[in-house]
């Protein structure tokens, strides 16, 4: 972003008033004025701007997205800003009616010489609204469509306004500035060695124009990673307008842009000069031309000049020099009759047409007359003399027509007969209005019911009635997604909706390499859970899985008893980051709050991740994930014993087959041998989509797309705390001997009791499995704070902290209209025994997530469980009136000296 120097000396070399300048910096210093989501069919989301040092808001991943790309990329724009602050439209509607509204544009951009508003729409959609709002949208005569009630509006201030469309968009661009994005957010330290660099610059110096999959098979000291780095800094040139670097085998690589150039238009002037051994004039007596529209024929071929005569009988003498010119201009054509070339395109429509029973009989029918058509007839006739006569005429006329005469033969039996409505017209109107209002709406009427009424109505208007059987071929004939939304809604109608084929393309479904594009998810499993050490039944438990879209390969599974929340996700990215040490770089999720959840956005925008969120009930936009689901239930759980699939018939699950008597499985033993079906056997299958296995499919993506080092996230105790959760404002005022207030619980630090922290905010998380313990970011680090019910709170989750939360409030809120829960009424409600009553369920199943995070650090589930519940049991022995631990009850746990220190204080 400019500095406040830089951008008045940009003002200044605009020279803008001072109305202009405040227009600017109100947006400048203000928030979006609206938080974007994607509706029904767009992919929306926030991208991680380097030039801004923001997240950049898109509404539509095909049309917004890639022009943040753009923006971000073009040095000509110095700052953007999406959906700023709503300006004002006037103009004249399509009634003539005058009207005005208030518009918020996609960006407001900053560029080295202007500056306006900018607007991205679908052309599809600009076409829609052109016939809806004609003296609003219109197409100019260059092709591109204008908004002229907002350039009247930016006008007045000398600024612009611009629509961008679809069709503007160069989507090779687009994708190649995708695959680079990790180059260029590095690219000032980014560096290659010396032995690399000269290996790679040699090969290219050598033979200009090398294909990138040839350069990347003879490296041998450089990698994949330094061929795109030496791109990315400009030390090689490729043609990012032209092809798509995730396949090599159509980009050419040069040493620098001149070299291109020069090898482009060798290549062109190449192809530009025409054999003049071309059949398509052989120069051979008797050889018959086309010039001036005038037909000739060769009659002499010398070494040096070329006899032609005329219609006319008239003799034409040419240098040989001369004729040759002539037909590399194209103004002599040759008259000789090529089957292939001359065939009109209304013939091939014609044929196509034609259905396969026409086409076998067009056959029949040309074996039949070839030996007349060739003078020789056969000696037994098949088929009557005027039957031959009439297709040998045909033939010959289509012949004539479309210098094709198989066509002529053709019958297109399909086609003949009267094929009009036998109902009149007004028949079938009532009938069309009838399903329209009646059958097609939300009260779901049923045929017969709409039939009588329709019934009635041509007997009132004295109209022919049809039957019954009619009515419901007519409606049959209006069947699927409009019908179905009609009576059912959009979501029923999903189903029936047609599936987007992508002919143009675009960007990749699934991404050009590893890492690319990771899709988050959950799923309730079909398997029925235990506890470790009471064997009670605990339900079933959630799976939250993060996959790479190119490889098919799962990064992450998690488990938990909890339903989908910010732990699960805060959880699959740690586990992401330890095992493969980095995260995707586009991340797609679905409407869920916990994807919503700001600590969420904000981790994925500290490590530059752009998230993708898909619309809502659009189960396609995340068949990669969906898929999998099925496949872990079909392979994995529905093999074990206790699975559900018998429930999905309720009625027929008895108590000797009920998978909740049958349960043994645990949380923790359960997660370990899912890792091992997740990380080894669906890893190492064949995937039908990939025809490898994922572990291959990711091996070889990370070979050719580079395995980007500089992208490692190391996973220590900052990576941790980074991952930690905060509250709704990200920070909390220092009170005085009380320390920071976090979700009602405070929390205590020595480093509070210096006296320029007291009284200030600052930056907090809390750990969402120990609520204990929290941190605080004072004096430049994250210190370690400890509750002033440590003993209470140490290792409870904050689940069940918000579930004794919850039966406080439905205590007192018949007793008092407002009821704060303060952390010390939480402390004793934790520690009395009905509180134990209500806890206890969830205070298992926080014990069996124990289990799993022991297997997530390589320990073995189900050792030393007891230890666990007893430590747990133990926190509740304090004396409740006491509002602080006491060295006595501290002692009995092997705390450090600092965490002692840090009690004493309360």
């Amino acid at each position: 972003m400019l500095t406040k120097q830089e951008f008045d000396s940009w003002c200044h070399q605009l020279k803008l008033s001072d109305l202009q300048k405040s227009v600017v910096e109100r947006i400048r210093e203000s928030q979006p004025s609206r938080l974007v989501g994607g509706g029904r069919k767009n992919v929306s989301g926030r991208y991680p701007s380097k030039k801004m040092g923001v997240t950049i808001q898109f509404e539509s991943h095909r049309v917004e997205l890639p022009k943040v790309y753009e923006l971000e990329h073009d040095e000509d724009v110095l700052e953007f800003y999406d959906q700023p602050a709503p300006i004002k439209l006037e103009y004249q509607g399509k009634n003539g009616r005058n009207l005005g509204h208030f518009h918020t544009p996609d960006f407001f951009v900053i560029r080295k010489n202007t500056v306006g508003w900018e607007e991205c729409k679908t052309e599809e959609n600009l076409k829609q609204l052109s016939e809806k709002s004609p003296n609003r949208y219109i197409r100019e005569e260059t092709g591109l469509w204008s908004d002229r009630p907002g350039a009247e509006y930016a006008k007045q201030y000398n600024f612009y306004y611009r629509i961008w469309s679809d069709a503007e968009i160069n989507w090779i661009l687009a994708r190649n500035t995708i695959f680079l994005e990790d180059y260029f957010r590095r690219i000032e330290s980014l560096v290659v060695k010396d032995d690399a660099a000269t290996e790679v610059l040699a090969l290219v110096a050598e033979e200009p124009g090398i294909l990138l999959a040839d350069l990347l098979d003879r490296l041998e000291k450089a990698s994949s990673d330094d061929i795109y780095i030496l791109i990315t800094t400009e030390k090689l040139y490729v043609n990012l307008n032209a092809t798509p670097l995730a396949e090599p085998d159509l980009v050419r690589v040069f040493s620098n842009k001149g070299i291109a150039d020069s090898y482009i238009l060798l290549h062109e002037t190449r192809s530009l000069t025409p054999m003049i051994s071309s059949p398509a004039i052989n120069l051979v007596s008797g050889e018959a031309v086309c010039w001036d529209g005038k037909g000739l024929s060769i009659i002499h071929v010398g070494d040096k000049e070329i006899v032609l005569r005329g219609e006319d009988e008239h003799i034409i003498q040419l240098k040989k020099t001369e004729f040759e010119n002539l037909i590399r201009q194209g103004k002599i054509t040759s008259l000789q009759i090529n089957e292939e070339q001359s065939i009109s395109d209304e013939a091939w429509a014609r044929f196509q047409q034609a259905s396969p029973q026409d086409q076998a009989e067009a056959l029949r029918r040309y074996k039949v007359i070839e030996p007349y058509l060739n003078d020789r007839p056969p000696e037994v006739e098949t088929v009557s003399e005027r039957t031959i006569r009439d297709w040998k005429a045909k033939y010959l006329a289509a012949l004539k027509k479309f210098n094709c005469g198989f066509v002529g033969l053709l019958s297109f039996s399909h086609a003949k007969g009267n094929r009009t409505r036998k109902l009149p017209e007004d028949t079938l109107a009532e009938i069309k209005k009838f399903i329209e209002d009646k059958y097609e709406t939300i009260t779901q009427q049923n045929m017969r019911a709409v039939y009588g009424s329709l019934a009635n109505a041509c007997e009132q208007k004295g109209i022919i009635e049809p039957s019954y059987k009619t009515f419901v071929k007519e409606v049959n004939r209006r069947k699927g997604y409009e019908q179905t939304k009609s009576r059912k809604g959009h979501r029923a109608a999903y189903q029936q909706q047609e599936f987007y084929w992508e002919l143009e393309r675009t960007t990749p479904r699934h991404g050009d390499r590893p890492f690319e594009i990771g899709h988050i998810d959950h799923t309730k499993l079909d398997i029925e859970l235990v506890c470790s050490r009471t064997r009670r039944n605990l339900g079933r438990p959630w799976a939250t899985f993060l996959m790479d879209a190119y490889s098919r390969r799962l990064l992450a599974v998690y488990l938990t008893f909890d339903p989908p929340s910010k732990r699960s996700c805060l959880m699959v990215l740690r586990l992401c980051v330890k095992n493969h040490g980095r995260l995707p770089q586009v991340v797609v999720v679905d409407n869920g709050p916990e994807f919503g959840s700001e600590y969420f956005e904000t981790l994925l925008a500290t490590f530059s991740k752009t998230i993708k969120k898909r619309p809502p009930a659009k189960a396609r936009f995340g068949s990669v994930c969906e898929r999998l689901f099925g496949t872990s239930n079909t392979e994995f759980v529905h093999n074990l014993v206790a699975n559900t699939q018998i429930t999905r018939n309720v009625r027929q699950v008895t108590k000797s087959v009920n998978p909740k008597n049958h349960a043994i499985w645990t949380l923790g033993i359960l997660y370990e041998y899912l890792c091992t079906w997740a990380y080894e056997v669906y890893d190492t299958d064949d995937h039908p989509a990939l025809w490898q296995t994922p572990r291959e499919a990711f091996a070889a993506g990370m070979l050719q797309g580079g395995s980007r080092i500089h992208q490692m996230i190391a996973y220590d105790e900052n990576f941790q705390k980074i991952t930690l959760p905060t509250n709704l404002k990200g920070t909390a005022k220092v009170q005085s001997g009380s320390g920071v207030k976090i979700n009602a619980i405070y929390y205590w630090s020595n480093d509070f009791k210096h006296p320029e922290i007291v009284k200030t905010s600052v930056p907090v998380r809390y750990d969402p499995f120990d609520c204990g313990t929290a941190y605080a970011f004072v004096h430049g680090r994250w210190v370690k704070c400890i509750s002033e019910h440590y003993q209470s709170f140490r290792g409870r989750s904050e689940k069940e902290i918000q579930l004794a939360s919850s039966e406080l409030r439905k205590r007192n809120q018949n007793h008092q209209s407002q009821f704060t829960i303060s952390s010390k009424k939480l402390a004793t409600f934790l520690e009395s025994a009905e509180g134990k009553e209500i806890l206890l369920e969830q205070r298992s199943r926080d014990a069996e997530a124990q289990e799993v995070f022991k297997a997530i650090e390589g320990g073995q589930a189900g050792e030393n469980i007891n230890n666990v519940l007893n430590i747990a049991e133990m926190s509740t022995k304090t004396d409740v009136n006491h509002n602080y631990v006491t060295q006595q009850s501290v002692s009995e746990f092997s705390f450090s000296d600092e965490d002692l220190e840090m009690c004493e204080e309360f």
